[in-house]
C-alpha cells in the first residue's frame, strides 16, 4: 500500500489517497477530499471539492482510472443537496454526516484502473478477471416507518441483484444501513433485516452479511433509512470468508442483530477485508470502557486488528480507507489527534453519527487490502 497527501492551499483543499498497485490486476485507489472553510456557504466549498477532484484525477492518478463510488458527507443535506449537480459517473451515496473538521462538505472516492467499469441507472458495474462486482449506494424508499422502509428496500436490493443473475444471500459482500435519529428507528431496521434475512436463508446456522448500521439523515426529510450494496458475480464457494475474532467479540445475533463482523474475499492476486462498522466491545456483546472515549477508541482498534489478524492483515499494513462515526462533536479534536498519530497517511474521515448503541462514543470502518499468491483463484 502507497500513500499520498496533496494539499491545495490556493483552493483549500486537502487529499489523501491510498494506492494498490498490482501487476495482474487493476490497481485501486481511495481518496478522501477536505475542504477547509473559509467563511463561505456550501456552494463554494462543494465548487472547490470538484476542481480538487479534478485535478487529482488529473495529475494523481493513471489516465485510465475510474470512479467506483463517491460518498458525499454532508452538514445539512436536506438544503444542500439539491444544490449539487447531477453525476452519471458512478453511483453516489449523499448523506448527512457532518464532516466534524469543520468543512460543509467532504468526499470519499473509490477509483480503480484497468478494468472495464460502467455506470448505469445509479448502479457502477466493474467487470473484470471473470467477476461482475456491483456497486449500488443511496438507496431510499421513503414510506412507511424504518421497518417498512427497510424491508422495500432489501425486496428491491434483491430484485435488481436477481434480474443480474445474483442473489443478496450468496453474493453480497458488504451492506451499509444509513438510520435517521438511530436511537428511535435503529430497532426497525433491525427486527425487518432479521425477518427479511431468514426469508432469503440468512440465519444464524449459514452467514449474513458484513454492514454497518450508524445515524445519518438522507436528504429526502420522508426517508428514514438509506442503504448501500456492494455484490460480486463469479466468485467461487468459500472465496469469500468471514472474519469473528471471537477473542474480541461475539456473533451479532446473540444481541438480536443480523450481520458480519467482517468479511475477506479472496482474489488470486490480492485479498480485499470489509470490516462492518466495529465499536468498543467485548465478546460477552457487553459495552466496555463506557463514557471514555480514550479507551474506546484504542479497544475498537485492537478490535479491527483481531478481526483483520483472521485474514492475515492489520490495521497499519493494509488499511486502505477509514471511516470514523462520533456521537459527540465534543470528541472529535481528540479522536483526531488519536488516528493522526497511529495512521498519518490513511485516508481517513471523522463525522457525526450517532451509533446504534447510546453508550458507544465511537465507531469505525475500513477497507483493507494484502497482496496474495493464490493459484486456487482468478485474480481481481
Amino acid at each position: 500500500m502507497d500513500f499520498l497527501q496533496k494539499n491545495w492551499e490556493e483552493i483549500g483543499v486537502s487529499s489523501a489517497l491510498s494506492s494498490y498497485i498490482s501487476p495482474s490486476g487493476p490497481s485501486e485507489y481511495h481518496v478522501q477530499f477536505h475542504v477547509k472553510p473559509r467563511n463561505d456557504g456550501f456552494v463554494q466549498q462543494y465548487e472547490r471539492l470538484l476542481h480538487a477532484l479534478r485535478l487529482v484525477c488529473a495529475e494523481l492518478l493513471p489516465a485510465d482510472a475510474r470512479p467506483v463510488l463517491k460518498r458525499y458527507y454532508l452538514s445539512d443535506a436536506t438544503n444542500q443537496a439539491p444544490l449539487m449537480q447531477p453525476d452519471d459517473s458512478c453511483t453516489v451515496s449523499v448523506i448527512q454526516q457532518p464532516p466534524l473538521d469543520g468543512s460543509k462538505v467532504s468526499l470519499w472516492v473509490y477509483f480503480l484502473a484497468g478494468a472495464d467499469v460502467q455506470c448505469r441507472d445509479g448502479v457502477t458495474t466493474v467487470a473484470h478477471g471473470g467477476y461482475h462486482h456491483f456497486w449500488h449506494m443511496g438507496m431510499e424508499s421513503p414510506r412507511g416507518d424504518s421497518a417498512a422502509q427497510t424491508e422495500q428496500l432489501l425486496t428491491g436490493y434483491e430484485a435488481e441483484l436477481t434480474a443480474s443473475g445474483l442473489n443478496i444471500a450468496d453474493d453480497c459482500v458488504r451492506t451499509w444501513f444509513f438510520v435517521r435519529d438511530v436511537d428511535t428507528n435503529y430497532a426497525g431496521l433491525v427486527k425487518a433485516r432479521l425477518d427479511n434475512f431468514l426469508r432469503v436463508g440468512l440465519t444464524p446456522e449459514t452467514h449474513y452479511i458484513s454492514s454497518t448500521g450508524i445515524g445519518g439523515l438522507p436528504a429526502d426529510t420522508h426517508a428514514l433509512v438509506q442503504l448501500g450494496g456492494y455484490a460480486v458475480k463469479g466468485l467461487a464457494p468459500g472465496q469469500q470468508r468471514y472474519l469473528y475474532a471471537l477473542t474480541h467479540l461475539n456473533p451479532t445475533i446473540e444481541y438480536g442483530v443480523t450481520f458480519e463482523r467482517g468479511t475477506v474475499v479472496e482474489y488470486g492476486d490480492r485479498a480485499q477485508a470489509f470490516i462492518s462498522g466495529t465499536a468498543s466491545i467485548d465478546n460477552k456483546g457487553r459495552v466496555v470502557h463506557v463514557g471514555d472515549i480514550v479507551r474506546q477508541t484504542h479497544r475498537m482498534w485492537e478490535n479491527v486488528d483481531a478481526l483483520l489478524a483472521e485474514a492475515d492483515m492489520n490495521l497499519t499494513d493494509h488499511a486502505a480507507q477509514i471511516t470514523v462515526y462520533l456521537r459527540d462533536t465534543a470528541d472529535y479534536v481528540t479522536v483526531r489527534d488519536l488516528f493522526a498519530a497511529r495512521f498519518p497517511h490513511v485516508p481517513t474521515i471523522i463525522t457525526l453519527a450517532p451509533v446504534c448503541r447510546p453508550e458507544w462514543l465511537i465507531e469505525m470502518e475500513c477497507i483493507a487490502v494484502a497482496d496474495r499468491h493464490n493459484e486456487t483463484y482468478r485474480p481481481f
